[in-house]
């Protein structure tokens, strides 16, 4: 299995996380933890543009995450909901 990058998005900010397609969602949560100083139960990710919430212990592969795959961040909230996604497009910008 060769590894893949995933862009990770939030607002205007995109991480790019290398992972392997077995790797579940919460693994790729705690590299995540790591960069943006939120532990990994307080961040949801969602799979654009499907929308779909990507569920920590599957994989990868299991919810249809491809290389380059676009997946939103959104951060718990202080009421433990979270937050909408908030992803500024490209076609945002002019």
């Amino acid at each position: 299995m060769q590894a893949m990058y995933i862009r990770v998005k939030r607002n205007k900010t995109t991480y790019f996380i290398q992972c392997d397609p077995t790797e579940t969602i919460l693994q790729m949560k705690e590299k995540l933890s790591n960069l943006i100083d939120q532990p990994a139960n307080d961040q949801q990710l969602v799979l654009m543009p499907a929308g779909d919430v990507l569920e920590d212990s599957k994989s990868l592969a299991d919810q249809k995450v491809e290389n380059d795959a676009v997946v939103a961040l959104t951060l718990r909230k202080d009421d433990n909901e979270f937050e909408d996604v908030n992803i500024v497009k490209p076609d945002d910008e002019f």
